[in-house]
């Protein structure tokens, strides 16, 4: 989060964030919003923004790996997605703070 306000031309002189967490280092003042997407028109264009380009992401890594089923599933945790890096492991796309990743990788000895 704090990598993309950063990266943004014309910098907020506040941001909400949609979640408990506030980001660590961030320049300007922050509120963390649970249920923001709820309670915020700016935080719900956002998270419709960032689903739109993550599902056009996924069609396009889906293409480079077929076996993952990245189009479909479009990114989240499906059994098939589970099935398929337990068969073919993890790639550099992979989250790997993220808590499945992280036991395949432990039981693939890729850690």
């Amino acid at each position: 989060m704090r990598r993309a306000v950063e990266a943004l031309k014309l910098q907020p002189e506040h941001v909400l964030v949609d979640g408990n967490k506030i980001p660590q280092g961030l320049a300007m003042s922050c509120d963390a919003v649970v249920g923001g997407d709820a309670l915020h028109a700016e935080i719900s264009a956002a998270s419709i923004l960032a689903k739109v380009s993550r599902d056009r992401e996924m069609v396009v890594l889906d293409q480079q790996y077929p076996h993952f089923g990245f189009a479909k599933h479009k990114g989240y945790p499906t059994k098939a997605h589970f099935e398929a890096i337990a068969e073919h492991g993890v790639i550099d796309q992979h989250r790997r703070s993220y808590a499945p990743v992280k036991k395949a990788l432990a039981l693939l000895g890729q850690n």
